[in-house]
């Protein structure tokens, strides 16, 4: 199964430097593979990460995203003072993605960059949550 993760920085107070973004991400790969799933394509901006990923059958979701964030939180620590207080937020959200939109979603994920100059992570977050119909009360969504 396909899917499409995406989590962001606790409360904005640690930003990742575009110098550790890469090995961030491979490192992030690596996690995933750990979990009997393959990483397809991992990329962000400096307040959060985009995953796309083939989900093996023999983890749940969250156990792979708890996995993720605990182990990528605990390296990221060792690359400088600057990240002592690093933590992601309690939350994530995941999309199962068809192979219908599989290109379109690598290619959304690859131009992360580009992307965040018009839109900010709230506004993205929110409009995918609208997009597949999920719904919120927007006062818990930003809570950690």
């Amino acid at each position: 199964m396909f899917v499409h993760i995406i989590f962001h920085v606790k409360n904005n107070t640690t930003k990742i430097s575009k110098e550790n973004r890469a090995e961030l991400y491979a490192y992030i790969g690596a996690i995933i593979k750990d979990n009997d799933s393959i990483p397809i394509i991992i990329n962000g901006v400096e307040d959060h990460v985009h995953i796309l990923c083939i989900m093996s059958k023999n983890i749940a979701l969250a156990k792979l995203v708890e996995e993720i964030k605990r182990h990528s939180s605990r390296w990221i620590k060792t690359k400088g003072s600057n990240y002592s207080k690093f933590a992601w937020q309690g939350g994530y959200i995941g999309f199962s993605v068809s192979s219908s939109v599989h290109d379109k979603t690598k290619q959304y994920i690859e131009n992360q960059e580009e992307h965040h100059r018009k839109l900010i992570f709230r506004d993205e977050y929110l409009l995918f949550l609208k997009e597949y119909g999920i719904e919120y009360n927007e006062e818990y969504l930003w809570r950690d």
